[in-house]
């Protein structure tokens, strides 16, 4: 690491173990929301209720139950029909992942750039991860979604971090470094926070463990296989490792070396890329 990259790094662990770090907090919809729907007398009605006070939500809800992932017989045109056709559960998940994106903005020209980038390749990972889920595995696709969504979300405190140290700023080899090695844990740390389902909650820090073999499929080896092939074909240094002997693989019942031949799949994963954009 680079010196700077060192003292910063220091000076964030620090923090963190004397819990000083100020950690991001969900949008408001999306705490409206999840409060809502963990309330067992929770009706559709009272769920639509919330999410129609952000009317970019409810639009984007709508388009995503009217998109070849989840399209019905008949087309869905209000919010009410939306939420009856993904059902509370499903609905909480993705409206609390889409509300999540008011997060990556920031003041800075570098910073916002940054949370761009880190937010398009999110949604990437949650599009592949929903498509992945839903084909091979039992799991639910909303929570493999969510995980996808949040599996970099360790890295928005330290772009706050760096937002107010213009030294940091300008130098973008040691941020990278930072992020790095920091965001896995700053991401376990979030979700914890936030509460998150205890199945999602060590997902930012178990998809970068390649030799990790958990003893059934889970949603940490849905986002790193999602992560991986999201790299293929470029230069990241994850794309250029061996894939073979990562167990993620083999729970999916995916063979890294064969190409991706059903065309219909890679269309459907291309979809939810772009849907969650």
């Amino acid at each position: 690491m680079t010196d700077l990259a060192q003292r910063v790094h220091d000076e964030l662990m620090q923090a963190i173990e004397k819990d000083q770090l100020v950690l991001p907090t969900l949008p408001e919809v999306a705490l409206r929301v999840r409060e809502a729907a963990e309330d067992p007398d929770v009706s559709i009605p009272d769920l639509v209720r919330e999410i129609s006070n952000d009317a970019a939500l409810s639009a984007r809800l709508i388009k995503v139950v009217n998109s070849p992932l989840l399209r019905s017989r008949q087309e869905i045109t209000d919010l009410s029909m939306a939420v009856n056709r993904m059902g509370i559960a499903y609905t909480a998940n993705l409206a609390t992942g889409l509300a999540m994106s008011q997060m990556f903005q920031a003041t800075s020209d570098v910073i916002d750039r940054k949370m761009r980038e880190v937010w398009t390749r999110s949604t990437e990972v949650a599009g592949i991860s929903h498509v992945l889920c839903r084909h091979y595995t039992r799991l639910k696709p909303d929570q493999a979604t969510l995980a996808g969504l949040v599996h970099q979300i360790g890295v928005l405190p330290i772009l706050s971090y760096a937002e107010e140290n213009s030294q940091l700023l300008r130098d973008s080899i040691s941020l990278n470094l930072v992020i790095d090695r920091i965001h896995p844990l700053l991401g376990d740390r979030i979700l914890q926070a936030w509460d998150f389902p205890e199945p999602l909650r060590h997902v930012p820090s178990e998809h970068l463990d390649f030799q990790r073999n958990s003893a059934s499929v889970d949603y940490a080896d849905i986002v790193q296989v999602a992560m991986l092939q999201s790299l293929s074909g470029t230069q990241h240094p994850y794309a250029q490792m061996d894939w073979s002997g990562i167990s993620a693989f083999a729970k999916l019942g995916l063979n890294p070396a064969d190409e991706q031949e059903d065309e219909d799949l890679s269309a459907e994963m291309e979809a939810a890329m772009q849907l969650l954009a």
